[in-house]
């Protein structure tokens, strides 16, 4: 089974997320911190981020781990607000594998880690 963690601060719809993707077949973790995503990293086959909230700061977390080499062969999934484009962009430079709206999370998420975990 694969590992997931997904780093939501928003406790509601990191629920919501979680659900889904263990309903998927995922062992999720719900983590609210970067500093704790980033551990527990380490360890899962997914890093899915929230990028909705500028506090928390997903975009630099990925781009921190990515420059000191913890990626390894950890998948990144990042969701950000439709209305900001400038979100998605800089998530892809910043080595995300992909990133979509909170949207298309909301309805696909577990097909969506299935399909990065899967290579396609």
């Amino acid at each position: 089974m694969a590992k997931v963690i997904a780093a939501v601060p928003d406790l509601l719809f990191g629920s919501k997320l979680e659900s889904a993707l263990t309903s998927g077949g995922f062992d999720c973790e719900l983590i609210a911190s970067a500093d704790a995503a980033r551990a527990a990293a380490a360890n899962a086959d997914l890093l899915v981020v929230d990028l909705t909230d500028a506090d928390f700061g997903g975009v630099a977390l990925v781009a921190q781990m990515g420059e000191a080499g913890e990626l390894g062969s950890l998948q990144t999934l990042g969701f950000y607000s439709h209305v900001e484009p400038e979100v998605k962009a800089a998530a892809t430079e910043a080595g995300f594998d992909l990133v979509v709206p909170r949207s298309r999370i909301n309805r696909e998420g577990a097909e969506l880690a299935a399909k990065l975990l899967a290579g396609a």
